[in-house]
Formats: structure tokens, C-alpha cells, sequence
């Protein structure tokens, strides 16, 4: 019976040193996963800091990086896109609110803003 407690005794310890170590992995990971959250966090936050820096500079001289061109370059093909998206729909644009309306409506569905003398222009 001696060597049954010894095999006995040696399982409850490999089981105590795998737990252990599950939790240290488990751990390890956790944090890992938490460090990659808040660097994504800090991220997105450097993009909306540059964000709010075009849009209060986009005018000025002083934004002569490239990234500058490219970013107009691609909300002004944004714009066109929209407005392709709309000759598709048969909607104009609201000139009181900017909402979706379709062509040939009198008045705003969302801010009631009498239609027909925009879209006679």
C-alpha cells in the first residue's frame, strides 16, 4: 500500500504544479490582452488628437505634410462617391439639415423645410 500513497501523493502535486501553472498562463495572457487593449485605446486616441488638429489647421500653411494632400484628395473622392450614391437613389440633400430626401419631395421629413425651391436650382 506504501507505493499507491507514493504514486498518490506524486499526482496531487503534478496536479497542484499544473494548476499553478494554468493560472500563470492564464494570468500572462490576460495581461497581454489588456496591454493590447489600452495600446489600441492610446491609438485611437492619437488619431482623433490628429483629427481635431487637420480640422482646426486644414486651412492654414503650416500643414504641408503629405498626409495633408492625401487626406483631401480622398474626402474629396468621398464626396463624389456620396453624390454618385444619390443620382443612383433619386435623393437630394436637404439644404436646411443635410437629410436623405427623395427627389420631387415638397417639404423635409426631418426638419420640415419646403423643398421645391432648392431643388428647382
Amino acid at each position: 500500500m506504501d507505493i499507491f500513497e507514493k504514486i498518490s501523493d506524486t499526482l496531487v502535486t503534478a496536479g497542484k504544479d499544473v494548476t499553478e501553472k494554468a493560472k500563470e498562463l492564464s494570468s500572462v495572457a490576460k495581461l497581454k490582452m489588456d496591454i493590447r487593449s489600452k495600446e489600441d485605446f492610446v491609438e485611437k486616441q492619437y488619431a482623433l488628437i490628429g483629427k481635431k488638429y487637420y480640422e482646426a489647421h486644414k486651412n492654414d500653411d503650416i500643414l504641408d505634410y503629405d498626409e495633408c494632400a492625401v487626406i483631401e484628395e480622398a474626402l474629396q473622392s468621398i464626396e463624389d462617391m456620396k453624390a454618385q450614391l444619390m443620382d443612383i437613389k433619386g435623393a437630394k440633400k436637404c439644404p436646411q439639415c443635410g437629410v436623405e430626401v427623395a427627389e420631387g419631395s415638397s417639404f423635409c421629413a426631418n426638419c420640415g423645410a419646403k423643398l421645391d425651391d432648392f431643388f428647382e436650382e
